[in-house]
């Protein structure tokens, strides 16, 4: 057991960026709380802040005596030698050894095979300390915190209670924002219409008072009056531009996000239904050592989407690989897949874009037929749109914005054959929700690599194999 721990006026802010300011709150022993938000929105920073100093933070996080803390960062530079999950156990084993009562995870289940996100989540459910986790995983999110802490457009929302609830609240915020927006666009526009309609009347009121002034026919008391009338349209206009005013700071204030709704260069009735896909009794792995995988088995047809998994290093990859043909996988068997130019691959690494194009280059390179014009108009369709966003260096993008990019590049030149492996590693939230809007219009066939379930499910996907001790086969889930 702990005392409450205390954070006080908590800012995140950087030379170029506010994350957020002023956060107060109180976290009492067995609090299971998440951190959720924009890529760069100062998740980890805020997560950092718990073990001290750190650069861009003010205000104070005070932990009181008898608090034991385990951290466990979401880029680990120990255990060179070993894959990214076999680090967070390391890092995990280490943390656990402490013996903690408050435990701070950072991305945990980014790196882990099917198997080792399960065991982990098993272990956090039964952890009866506190727990503090910066996550985007939706089963993570579901099923082990009763607390949310959202960063978003530079406050932190706290939210008690199941995801679930909380995305359900979300819609339901958003849906009222876009009826809220729509109304501010109709009341800005009547109240502009309002002060035309003002500045047409005093017009012709002065005119008519020039008119009078000209021909000497002013009656009694006709100077004051023109005055009268002249002064009470100026608080006229004053009082309706002030609510123009008011309108507009209202609606800047209002961030909905933003939907893609992508065009794509194939559409399912460009594709036959074939089988594109047909590997018979095939196997695969590296020169001079046994093979990974033994007596491979695998059709797909053009529109089908099927999920792979398996644990860390059980050949996944290198199966993928063979399938893109790469020259360094050695495979025996029958093989037939599609050219190279029509299959697209898309990873965590993004190595798609070249760092030293900037993106307006990345597209204007895929379809060279393109005017300038039909790029920026498809850029536009996957939320890059001011001049500074379609001519920044790739080497500039965050994450979210590479796989955007990406995402554009795949839709552009759309490929009869999508590979896709771990993908939703290092996403945030609403960039996720941006993938899978795109994969589910996708209209040819699919191969993916993910550990992320409710992802699998919300892209389509019906059928899974597994690799399990160098056989791929299919299961049910």
């Amino acid at each position: 057991m702990h005392k409450p721990i205390q954070i006080q006026d908590l800012s995140v802010s950087f030379p170029h960026k506010t994350c957020f300011d002023n956060f107060n709150a109180q976290i009492h022993y067995g609090s299971r709380i998440a951190i959720i938000g924009r890529n760069g929105s100062g998740k980890s920073t805020l997560l950092k802040a718990f073990m001290g100093t750190v650069a861009g933070v003010t205000g104070d996080v005070l932990i009181p005596k008898g608090v034991i803390l385990g951290y466990v960062p979401q880029i680990i530079t120990d255990f060179s030698n070993l894959s990214g999950g076999q680090r967070f156990q390391k890092a995990l084993t280490q943390a656990l050894s402490a013996d903690p009562n408050v435990l701070l995870l950072d991305e945990p289940t980014n790196h882990l095979d099917r198997h080792n996100r399960q065991s982990l989540l098993r272990l956090l459910r039964h952890y009866s300390g506190t727990l503090i986790v910066v996550s985007h995983d939706t089963e993570l999110l579901r099923n082990n915190i009763d607390t949310l802490w959202h960063i978003d457009n530079g406050k932190i929302k706290v939210f008690s209670g199941h995801y679930d609830d909380y995305k359900r609240e979300i819609q339901s915020k958003r849906a009222a924002v876009e009826q809220a927006v729509s109304r501010l666009h109709r009341q800005k526009k009547d109240t502009h219409q309002a002060l035309m309609k003002e500045q047409h009347r005093a017009a012709k009121s002065r005119a008519r008072g020039e008119k009078s002034i000209a021909e000497h026919k002013w009656p009694l008391g006709g100077k004051a009056s023109a005055l009268k009338a002249e002064q009470s349209s100026g608080r006229k206009k004053v009082a309706i531009g002030d609510k123009k005013q008011a309108l507009s700071e209202q609606l800047a204030t209002l961030r909905l996000p933003e939907v893609i709704v992508p065009q794509f260069s194939l559409t399912a009735s460009d594709i036959a239904d074939k089988i594109i896909v047909s590997i018979t009794d095939g196997s695969v792995g590296y020169l001079d050592a046994e093979p990974l995988l033994k007596t491979i088995h695998l059709a797909l047809r053009s529109q089908e989407r099927i999920a792979i998994l398996g644990d860390n290093a059980s050949g996944k990859s290198t199966l993928i690989k063979a399938i893109l043909q790469d020259a360094r996988v050695m495979k025996t068997g029958n093989w037939l897949v599609p050219k190279r130019k029509d299959m697209g691959y898309f990873d965590q690494h993004y190595d798609t874009v070249l760092p030293d194009k900037n993106v307006c280059e990345t597209i204007a390179e895929c379809v060279p037929t393109w005017s300038h014009a039909e790029v920026r108009c498809h850029l536009n369709d996957f939320l890059f749109r001011k001049n500074e966003e379609v001519n920044a260096l790739i080497a500039q993008l965050s994450g979210g914005e590479k796989v955007r990019l990406c995402l554009a590049q795949m839709a552009a030149r759309t490929p009869a054959l999508l590979i896709l492996d771990e993908i939703t590693n290092n996403l945030d939230l609403e960039t996720k929700a941006h993938v899978i809007e795109v994969l589910k219009s996708y209209p040819g066939a699919m191969i993916v690599i993910s550990h992320d379930e409710d992802f699998l499910k919300e892209i389509g996907i019906k059928d899974y194999y597994e690799i399990v001790d160098g056989i791929l086969q299919k299961i049910v889930i």
